[in-house]
């Protein structure tokens, strides 16, 4: 369906990208308030994810909310929605708001930042006091209100997004910011793999670093690559959590990783784009190319049809390629649209 699924704090919309006009078109939106209760603030930060017609999206009010969208086409041709929102539920609990009682007015930071992801049938998403959680989807579809059968607290805020491998485990990025829960933290680390089965000792493996962590980690081939909030990047084995090589890039380091055909596409704090070799990813990585843009990269780039694409602190939004090569060894050029 030609639908775009964004949110600010002007509300969160499901918008139609398919008018005759050309101009986008806002079929529904949802405001944070629209729910209760709620804590924190009214942005949305994380993206949707859309399953079999249902939109699953946390918010910075600390909600998770499921949406049935009912979308068709008209007899226009055009495309149509009616959403109905099936379930919400707080992504906090008392145990939580305890743990965070020395945090004073960011007792109530609690909000959901990350894009949650999906497993089976289980939501999994994590939020700003660190509560790592999945909740069992399995009969949405029948009218069952999902329930949470996993839960384990980190310590510290979290905006990486939950990256979920083939065997279930769960790879969690959390920052280092929370002074109040800074023991909790310290003991679990920053990078964790948690596997979700075990849900009394869920730790796998962990790796510390004393900035903490933004950016959503990558994994490929076995290996983990996960940037910190420092400029350092750590390549970690997936199995055993031994740190094999890292990098350091002027940071911060919130760009999240992209990996396409053996090519790492990193953005860097100093505008820098960089391509590095992971064709064997169990060494330290070459550089293949870099491109510099005007501002700090913090947004995660994507790929498509050969063309990268990503928006900087400059201002601009860069499309960035050779015009006759796939994303690769090949040095890129760029073109840019200012966004204002």
């Amino acid at each position: 369906f030609p639908l775009l699924y964004s949110g600010s704090r002007a509300d969160f919309h499901v918008i139609a990208m398919d008018r005759p006009s050309g101009e986008a078109e806002s079929l529904w939106s949802m405001s944070h308030d629209d729910v209760s209760p709620t804590k924190w603030n009214s942005d949305w930060d994380g993206s949707a994810l859309v399953v079999d017609d249902y939109l699953f999206e946390g918010g910075e009010n600390s909600q998770i909310h499921i949406v049935k969208l009912n979308r068709e086409y008209g007899p226009d041709g055009m495309v149509t929605v009616a959403p109905e929102l099936v379930f919400n539920a707080p992504g906090w609990d008392e145990e939580l708001t305890s743990a965070l009682s020395g945090s004073g007015s960011r007792v109530n930071d609690v909000s959901i930042e990350n894009s949650v992801a999906i497993s089976g049938n289980t939501l999994y998403f994590s939020n700003s006091g660190g509560l790592v959680q999945g909740w069992d989807i399995s009969g949405l579809k029948e009218g069952v209100a999902p329930e949470r059968t996993f839960r384990f607290w980190t310590g510290d805020d979290t905006d990486a997004s939950i990256v979920i491998d083939g065997e279930g485990f769960l790879y969690i990025a959390q920052e280092v910011e929370r002074g109040s829960s800074s023991s909790r933290n310290a003991e679990v680390g920053q990078l964790v793999k948690l596997d979700p089965s075990k849900p009394d000792d869920p730790i796998v493996w962990s790796v510390a670093d004393d900035r903490g962590m933004w950016a959503t980690p990558a994994i490929h081939d076995g290996v983990v690559i996960s940037p910190t909030d420092s400029g350092r990047i750590v390549g970690v084995d997936q199995v055993t959590g031994e740190i094999l090589w890292e990098k350091k890039l002027p940071g911060p380091t919130w760009s999240s990783p992209v990996i396409v055909d053996d090519v790492w596409v990193q953005g860097d704090c100093n505008g820098v784009l960089h391509g590095f070799d992971v064709a064997n990813v169990r060494t330290e990585p070459a550089e293949l190319w870099s491109v510099q843009l005007e501002g700090c990269v913090e947004s995660t780039p994507t790929v498509f049809q050969g063309r990268i694409f990503v928006g900087a602190r400059g201002g601009a939004f860069y499309a960035i390629g050779d015009p006759t090569e796939a994303v690769g060894a090949t040095p890129p050029t760029t073109s840019s649209a200012a966004v204002g």
